[in-house]
């Protein structure tokens, strides 16, 4: 039916379509079960703009699903304006990780983005491949002890990611973080998921066991951030100045000193507090979403041979026995086309949200101001208008001309517009980096065939993904 005319007399389209929910809570208990399912049966059910209900009467949150790529590019990019990160749960992120570049906004982020965006040019971005390569070698080598042969590839790729974003973030301070980031991310993570999908929450400073919990791991956490802070700021090292900001190379320098030396005549620098949120926000983004695509790259390969052997076969033709460098990405296209298939059937950020400023209208449909707005990359990515046999592993998907075939927002792991993910290039390096040398000494056969996942602040695997692993005979 015709929804009529906003204040302004524009009209913003018909009513959004709803999915059926249970009478009293609605589809409360789907979302906190299954929400990656339920996104994708509203899709299924009711087309490409869907309002979801959860909640009991009085408490009821509408939630304004957008899934074609159209709808998803004028929310992201065309009138991303209009569509901001003030909903609960990204205040929680904030709470917890600070206000650096996922969380900001407004000129707060404009000028953190302004003073990053030298440090994550391709040229500099390309010199952390080194970084890289000794991570995954020292993987490559301790799977020689594995038990049965037998490794859990979710808990690996995390391990090796962490450790390489804390190698390139602290240099040679990274052994006195990464074990702290590894035991209190989790805790912090989860608190921040039970506050943010939760229709109200206590008061952070009351003490109950989970307050406490997380406060010590935050207390952890920041401390080693702030101690290490402490030691660049006072070793006062040579800093770029607003006439380095085209990003030249500086070699020797990790990310941190890069950080605490950015400054700007009209931006000014980061003062210690905006050192530690720049920081943790990397942390996060950093390890979480590349361990996630790297683990489903190997867990796809081992469950598809044919693909496996086909991309071993292209590494050792363009690598032979060297160590992958950055230069080789753009000579490794299959290998590529693996990590962004994997990227979309597990992509790492599987829900995105937004609040509308003003109604909108979405299609033929009427968006409310004020609306909690749902973008889902693992919806979108299986939409069958754009992804022929969705569930099937293909990376001949992603040839150049399969790519340009389909719209941009068909295809979203790193966001996109304004706010589009300043380390992706990083991302893309670091999982093909990665994989090269992992392939190359392994192949891979799935234990667990079947992996369980769900929607945390990345995507999270909810079970094993264990591989069996044979050393390659070369």
């Amino acid at each position: 039916m015709a929804f009529g005319r906003n204040a302004g007399g524009f009209d913003v389209g018909t009513e959004v379509p709803v999915l059926p929910g249970a009478p009293l809570l609605g589809s409360l208990h789907d979302l906190k079960s299954d929400s990656l399912g339920t996104y994708l049966r509203a899709q299924q059910r009711r087309g490409d703009v869907v309002r979801v209900s959860a909640g009991p009467p009085g408490m009821r949150a509408d939630l304004y699903c957008v899934f074609s790529p159209e709808g998803v590019q004028q929310v992201l990019a065309s009138q991303a304006a209009n569509f901001r990160k003030d909903n609960a749960f990204y205040q929680e992120v904030r709470d917890s990780f600070g206000n650096g570049l996922l969380t900001s906004q407004d000129e707060d982020y404009l000028r953190q983005r302004r003073l990053v965006q030298p440090l994550f040019t391709r040229r500099r971005v390309d010199g952390y491949a080194g970084a890289v390569a000794a991570e995954t070698a020292s993987v490559v080598a301790a799977w020689e002890e594995a038990v049965d042969g037998v490794v859990d590839v979710s808990d690996e790729m995390t391990h090796l990611a962490l450790r390489a974003v804390a190698r390139i973030l602290f240099g040679t301070d990274v052994e006195a973080t990464a074990d702290v980031v590894a035991r209190c991310f989790p805790v912090i993570t989860d608190y921040v998921l039970r506050r943010g999908y939760s229709p109200a929450n206590i008061p952070r400073h009351w003490p109950t066991p989970g307050n406490r919990r997380a406060a010590a791991a935050m207390d952890e956490l920041y401390g080693v951030c702030d101690q290490i802070i402490g030691q660049r700021r006072r070793a006062g090292a040579d800093a770029p100045g607003e006439d380095d900001a085209s990003g030249e190379e500086t070699t020797g320098e990790d990310l941190l000193t890069l950080l605490a030396a950015a400054r700007s005549s009209d931006d000014g620098e980061f003062d210690a507090a905006e050192l530690r949120d720049q920081v943790l926000i990397f942390l996060l983004a950093g390890h979480e979403t590349t361990a996630t695509s790297l683990c489903f790259a190997l867990h796809l390969l081992s469950r598809h041979p044919e693909q496996q052997d086909r991309a071993r076969e292209e590494i050792a033709r363009v690598l032979g026995d060297r160590t992958p460098q950055a230069c080789d990405l753009g000579r490794l296209p299959y290998l590529s086309q693996v990590v962004k298939e994997a990227m979309r059937l597990y992509p790492a950020a599987p829900v995105i949200g937004r609040k509308a400023v003003a109604a909108t209208r979405i299609g033929e449909h009427a968006v409310p101001a004020g609306a909690d707005v749902i973008l889902a990359p693992w919806v979108t990515h299986r939409h069958p208008e754009h992804w022929p046999d969705p569930d099937r592993f293909d990376p001949d998907r992603f040839t150049p001309e399969a790519e340009a075939g389909r719209p941009r927002y068909a295809w979203f792991p790193f966001g996109g517009g304004p706010r589009a993910c300043i380390g992706q290039h990083f991302s893309m390096l670091e999982s093909v980096v990665a994989l090269a040398m992992i392939l190359r000494a392994y192949s891979f056969e799935a234990v667990d065939t079947e992996i369980p996942v769900g929607a945390g602040i990345t995507l999270r695997t909810e079970g094993p993904a264990r591989c069996r692993v044979r050393r390659v005979d070369r």
